[in-house]
């Protein structure tokens, strides 16, 4: 897995298995890789991994069941939602509409460029 440079890699791993409840990947009760399986599926150092869990189980997306391993929380995937659309509003959302005022697009290209991108993607709305 490719990492970004600004973001610390537990929290990336975090975001990607957000991601993948998102996507369906994962649903509710099911079981996710150890620890240790997932350190070897994207390279990193268990450790790193650990902190993964915990952040994830402190804001309930995964919990553990003791000697048997983590699993998704119920609901995860309507909190996981809750949690990604308020960040974008609150973070990023500013500074997409200041790209698009500053680059001229109006709101019917964006329209449209939108509709044709969730024709292309049907798979990710589910």
């Amino acid at each position: 897995m490719n990492f970004q440079e600004n973001k610390p890699i537990f929290q990336q791993l975090a975001d990607r298995i957000c991601d993948d409840i998102i996507l369906g990947k994962y649903s509710d009760h099911d079981r996710i890789p150890s620890v240790r399986e997932y350190a070897a599926t994207v390279e990193v150092n268990a450790n790193t991994v650990m902190r993964t869990y915990e952040l994830l189980q402190n804001i309930d997306i995964i919990y553990n069941r003791r000697g048997i391993g983590y699993f998704i929380s119920p609901d995860a995937k309507k909190k996981v939602l809750n949690m990604k659309q308020e960040s974008f509003l609150n973070n990023e959302i500013e500074y997409f509409f200041r790209q698009l005022l500053t680059l001229g697009i109006d709101s019917e290209r964006l329209t449209s460029l939108y509709k044709e991108y969730c024709n292309n993607h049907k798979t990710l709305k589910k």
